[in-house]
């Protein structure tokens, strides 16, 4: 496979099979230290087989996909991380809708120390008693892999509408979800104390200076905006929405729905990271709050009338946010972002 990146001397590469290869490929593409990624067919008997031929599930191969790196700035043990964090590691039959022994997951290790580190990563998954069953990821020694068709490589990229349907139809996006959270990435990856000091929440004075009235009493003092008199709530434009205190990233147009409110409803953060819940005790009855981790903005509220894909509403001020179009999110700093964004 060509590339246009140089890939130093010292680069090393790692091997996973984890269900259809297509998913794999964006969150390993995004992660800092990875040269390249490239999808195909590991551990068969058959020489450079074909899609069809694998999905006879006669060959013996597995989908995977091959991960070029720089062990300077991403080590083998975050790779495994980030690899867990796209399968359900449980699932020893195949992957969400994709059943056979060539959906199945593997990690395939080089040598002994890779051996090790996954071993290790897959006790301390299993000792954290996360689900129910444990890790029936398989570690097999590496040997041999054949990249797919041309067709195959970047497909999230290439066919992005189908990809989203896929990944959503099949079941991983939702398990990713439900199972896999923004905050548990962003305390492995070590990103807390950056991201305290990035979104850090300025002195009250320069809040109400900076913010119109509104804005300011509704982030600051939980006030409330007319519903159908805001500006998003009608938005239909893909983008993010940020606190418009911090500039934490907060919801995806993609996961916007029109909940007949009058107020900007969505049905998942697109980083729950930053994202706290509290109880609310201002009406009769008890209601969850949503207010952002490091600004402490009040943003709304959560209620479990939302659609069929999670159950929640996010019911938020239009004042609360500041939201950023797609064509301009690199520009702003959100550019990791923008995969999650796209329609």
């Amino acid at each position: 496979m060509e590339t246009s990146i140089p890939i130093p001397e010292n680069a090393k590469v790692a091997t996973f099979a984890g269900g259809c290869f297509w998913c794999l490929q964006p969150s390993f593409d995004a992660e800092p230290g990875v040269l390249r990624t490239i999808v195909g067919y590991a551990g068969g008997q058959r020489e450079n087989p074909t899609y069809e031929q694998v999905l006879t599930e006669t060959t013996g191969h597995r989908e995977s996909i091959q991960v070029t790196y720089d062990p300077t700035k991403v080590s083998y043990k975050r790779l495994v991380e980030v690899f867990f964090r796209q399968i359900d590691p449980t699932d020893a039959g195949g992957q969400f809708s994709d059943r056979g022994e060539s959906y199945t997951t593997a990690i395939w290790h080089e040598n002994d120390e890779e051996k090790k580190i996954a071993e290790a990563v897959i006790q301390s998954l299993d000792d954290s008693k996360k689900f129910d069953k444990p890790v029936a990821t398989a570690l097999v020694p590496f040997t041999n892999f054949y990249p797919a068709e041309e067709y195959h490589q970047d497909y999230y990229k290439k066919s992005s509408v189908h990809y989203n349907l896929y990944k959503k139809g099949s079941g991983r996006a939702d398990f990713i979800y439900e199972n896999w959270t923004e905050e548990e990435k962003a305390v492995i990856a070590g990103k807390d104390a950056e991201f305290a000091k990035k979104y850090r929440k300025p002195d009250n004075a320069t809040i109400c200076d900076t913010l119109t009235k509104e804005q300011c009493d509704i982030t600051q003092n939980a006030g409330t905006e007319p519903p159908f008199e805001n500006a998003y709530w009608d938005n239909k434009e893909a983008g993010i929405y940020v606190d418009i205190v911090t500039g934490e990233p907060l919801f995806s147009s993609t996961d916007k729905y029109d909940s007949g409110t009058g107020w900007p409803s969505f049905d998942r953060p697109i980083n729950a990271h930053f994202i706290t819940e509290k109880t609310d005790y201002k009406l009769i009855f008890p209601r969850t709050e949503v207010r952002s981790k490091y600004g402490d903005s009040h943003l709304g509220h959560l209620f479990d009338d939302g659609p069929k894909t999670t159950g929640k509403r996010y019911c938020m001020n239009s004042a609360s946010l500041r939201f950023i179009p797609l064509d301009e999110m690199e520009k702003a700093g959100y550019g990791d972002y923008i995969e999650s964004v796209k329609p």
